[in-house]
């Protein structure tokens, strides 16, 4: 029986020693599946630090654009209110001329307006209570030397300033705040101008 022993030890132990084999196999396969594994996650790792990194910046870039967005849109409106308010100063400064100065600008802006026709002139009823003697002759030779007749009307307008021309039942309101309005294009540009060159 010894020959049986011995030949089942020896079995046994090529039996322990493939086996041992087979274990030390398969753990370097493991390892080597876990190295690759970890490369891989550290791939995946990086590609997403590198995404993120990038959505970040691109989040960033977006928030600062906004932000100039905005800035830039109130530093407009600014300048926008600030046109505005000199604008109404000077309509204002206009209106409030000193009645000699004020009576000789509407003339200038009839100069420009009066037409070689026959018509009537309406100016306020301030206006008319406040008119120098003697305007609506300066009236009538201005629209004379255009070829036209001009007669200033005594019926008063409900107007603030300014006047209203009248030829044959078509009427151009001259008033200063309709010439303000007119004009407004035009005034907004150069106020920006003169105030942000």
């Amino acid at each position: 029986m010894a020959g049986l022993d011995k030949m089942t030890r020896q079995i046994l132990e090529e039996a322990k020693a493939a086996a041992e084999a087979r274990v030390e196999e398969a753990e370097a396969k493991a390892e080597e599946i876990i190295n690759q594994a970890n490369e891989e996650a550290a791939r995946i790792s990086e590609s997403i630090s590198r995404k993120s990194e990038a959505e970040v910046a691109n989040y960033k870039e977006r928030v600062l654009s906004s932000i100039d967005l905005q800035k830039r849109t109130k530093i407009l409106s600014a300048k926008q209110e600030l046109i505005s308010e000199m604008l109404e100063k000077s309509y204002e400064s206009l209106a409030g001329m000193k009645a000699d100065k004020y009576f000789e600008m509407l003339l200038k802006l009839l100069d420009k307006y009066v037409l070689p026709q026959e018509g009537e002139i309406y100016f306020s009823y301030a206006d008319l209570k406040r008119m120098p003697k003697g305007y609506g002759a300066e009236v009538k030779k201005l629209s004379e030397a255009r070829g036209g007749s001009l007669k200033v009307s005594e019926e008063g307008r409900n107007i603030e300033n300014g006047f209203v021309l009248a030829y044959g039942g078509i009427e151009e309101n001259c008033t200063l705040r309709a010439m303000f309005d007119e004009k407004k294009e035009t005034l907004s540009d150069k106020v920006r101008e003169l105030l942000f060159a």
